[in-house]
């Protein structure tokens, strides 16, 4: 295994632990490569998700320590499960059996050396859809290039360009700096490229979720967007914000600044102010969601099924394995 591992320098947290030694990291997990979940996944943007879904896989763990996280119980609470580089080569095979458009790595900066392994195997075992990088952009373009030569398509977020919010709502105040090198890092290493049915097989989406309360931020990764990635990117703007784990104020210190707490969806002024935007900077190559407050689509990752079936179907499960499906 890579020895970034000991001490661990794998992402800007720089936490050097000694995660070959059995240690855990700033992330949470040791050298071991641990997965949640795998599922033929049909909520992703249309040129990933295709006619058949995306396969994305759920690493457990995570560098950053989002607030809002939909996704607390894998990235903050420990579940999931380890599996050797083999097993996991042979998953990425199974949802390409499941006839998925792409194998979508979940969240997967503090693995990137055995995720690099693993689709190694695969690939030399006949995975041969493209394989997405979903992650948050917090992550150093050293880490990038260990996955560089197996990796077809960037997915990465761009939360906000504000030191302050990153502080506050991300753990992470440098998280604006890192982000935006590592997106560059992305833009010069695919460009966009589709195949005859439109779907990416190269190129970089870069996601960005809209928070209530501050649209200031929004503006600036908008403007950063069109100044910086229009031509080069597609972008996605997603208005899914939800409140989750009880955030509501009375959750948070008397101190903590009024408005923006985070307790409510993003409203209708605030989705037309976002819209407009969209004009303002003439931004037309990329997808933005439609304004439906709900909850339904929240994943919860102790069940089999962690998503809706509407949106998901589950090939495998930190608990039961392959389950309903014949196993390979």
């Amino acid at each position: 295994m890579h020895t970034k591992y000991t001490p661990c320098t794998l992402c800007p947290r720089n936490c050097g632990a000694d995660r070959l030694g059995g240690k855990t990291g700033y992330c949470g997990e040791t050298a071991a490569l641990r997965i949640a979940a795998a599922s033929i996944h049909r909520g992703e943007e249309p040129p990933i998700t295709g006619s058949g879904g995306s396969g994305t896989i759920f690493i457990s763990g995570c560098n950053l320590g989002c607030r809002f996280c939909q996704n607390h119980q894998i990235s903050q609470e420990g579940m999931g499960k380890t599996l050797t580089l083999e097993a996991f080569a042979r998953l990425c095979l199974v949802l390409q059996q499941q006839e998925a458009e792409n194998i979508n790595l979940v969240t997967g900066s503090h693995a990137a050396p055995a995720l690099a392994i693993g689709i190694q195997q695969a690939r030399s075992l006949g995975l041969s859809i493209p394989v997405l990088w979903n992650s948050s952009a917090y992550e150093l373009p050293a880490t990038l290039s260990l996955m560089e030569s197996v990796l077809d398509v960037y997915l990465p977020d761009l939360k906000t360009l504000d030191p302050a919010l990153g502080d506050r709502f991300f753990n992470a105040p440098d998280y604006p700096e890192h982000a935006e090198k590592a997106i560059l890092w992305m833009l010069e290493k695919r460009r966009l490229r589709f195949n005859a049915t439109q779907r990416l097989v190269s190129g970089v989406i870069i996601r960005h979720l809209v928070l209530p309360d501050y649209l200031e931020s929004t503006k600036g990764v908008l403007q950063w967007f069109a100044e910086k990635a229009q031509g080069r990117a597609l972008i996605s703007v997603m208005m899914q914000y939800t409140p989750v784990r009880g955030d509501t104020p009375e959750k948070h210190p008397p101190e903590s600044p009024s408005p923006g707490r985070l307790d409510r969806y993003v409203n209708t002024q605030e989705y037309e102010q976002v819209l407009a935007w969209l004009d303002t900077f003439a931004i037309t190559e990329g997808f933005y969601q439609e304004l439906v407050p709900d909850t339904g689509w929240l994943p919860d990752f102790s069940r089999v099924q962690p998503f809706s079936s509407e949106l998901s179907r589950s090939v495998w499960h930190w608990k039961e394995g392959y389950g309903a499906i014949a196993d390979p």
